[in-house]
């Protein structure tokens, strides 16, 4: 039996507790795209299915958070006509699956500096929101212009400012206090998957992955399936979360 079905095998038991949060780094649309002579954007549009897979098979196994990194504070380096093509491609998806994501009870939320975004792309992520702000099934939330350092800085300025105003003074702030003020104000990461083979978490939700499980998989995002992400799952079901404490304790705490 492959690992991947053995896996997927241990993701559905009756035993299986999900990770609450999951949070996928998508990465290889570009290498997914280049082994077939095709140019990066179709390599973008390749990696929407996997997107809506992932986003039905979370639901289905009972995640209750997962956040998906879709574009980092640092791509903005990428080539003009692929950054173009990205906004576009984000536009589009918005317009498309919304409704889609309304009608199966999912709640949508984008975090990241909006203040680079264009204007009409800001209102229509302020319509998606507001459209399934009241829906109580899979929160998803999409990392946009997004980065984990941007984020804790944010974080600690407007500690600093209500420092100032006078509201507390700066020996009050306590950890709570600055997960608070996060733009990222999403609870923290059970299970961290990043997708291609790499191995690092690229300045992603830096604080709320403080604990998480991290996953590698070789799978490029185009092809990371359902099998895929039961694997990931699978992986998570296995391991053993001890936040700084012993095997002991752990066992204890368990009989």
């Amino acid at each position: 039996m492959s690992s991947v079905s053995h896996s997927a095998n241990e993701a559905q038991s009756a035993s299986f507790t999900p990770p609450g949060h999951v949070a996928i780094i998508m990465d290889g649309n570009n290498r997914w795209a280049r082994a077939r002579g095709l140019s990066a954007v179709r390599g973008h549009h390749a990696g929407v299915e996997s997107v809506r897979a992932v986003v039905r098979r979370a639901a289905e196994r009972g995640v209750n958070t997962l956040t998906l990194f879709a574009f980092s504070s640092e791509n903005w380096r990428r080539p003009r006509d692929e950054v173009s093509a990205l906004m576009e491609l984000f536009v589009l998806a918005l317009r498309r699956e919304v409704g889609k994501l309304h009608r199966n009870n999912i709640r949508l939320s984008i975090v990241g500096d909006r203040s680079a975004l264009h204007g009409s792309l800001v209102r229509l992520i302020e319509k998606a929101e507001a459209k399934t702000r009241d829906n109580t099934g899979l929160h998803l939330i999409v990392a946009a212009n997004y980065g984990g350092r941007w984020d804790i800085a944010q974080a600690a300025r407007h500690l600093a400012e209500r420092a100032v105003a006078g509201e507390f003074s700066p020996g009050d702030i306590s950890e709570g206090m600055l997960a608070n003020e996060m733009a990222a104000h999403i609870p923290e990461v059970d299970l961290c998957i990043r997708t291609s083979g790499e191995q690092r978490i690229s300045n992603f939700l830096l604080w709320q992955l403080a604990y998480a499980e991290l996953f590698f998989s070789p799978v490029l995002w185009p092809d990371f399936g359902v099998e895929a992400f039961d694997e990931a799952l699978g992986a998570f079901a296995s391991r053993t979360r001890r936040f700084g404490k012993t095997d002991e304790q752990i066992e204890v705490e368990r009989a």
